[in-house]
């Protein structure tokens, strides 16, 4: 009986130690493998760029140490409320409607 136990709270540990780990990994990326964040011109939003490319007309680079790497980080949050304008200026996003 002293064995069940043991296995059964072993194995309550590793599953929850499973699940913590993990948790963290799940998280979205921003991008797929090979490609990098790009924001729009004054606006919200974003797109995805292969390495080795410059961003397309009206998209730029975000600035280095804001760039949002997992959906719902730190900087993805950020940058649902600011916008780079053309001259690279960040600045809190217009207000809608």
């Amino acid at each position: 009986m002293r064995h069940v136990r043991r296995a059964a709270a072993l194995a309550a540990v590793a599953a929850t130690a499973f699940g913590t780990l993990t948790a963290c990994s799940m998280q979205d990326a921003v991008c797929g493998g090979g490609e990098y964040p790009v924001a729009p011109v004054g606006s919200t939003g974003g797109a995805c760029v292969p390495k080795g490319e410059e961003p397309p007309k009206g998209y730029v680079r975000y600035p280095e140490g804001k760039v949002p790497e997992k959906v719902g980080d730190t900087w993805d949050q950020y940058w649902e409320t600011h916008v780079i304008d053309r001259d690279g200026t960040v600045r809190k996003a217009p207000a809608d409607g």
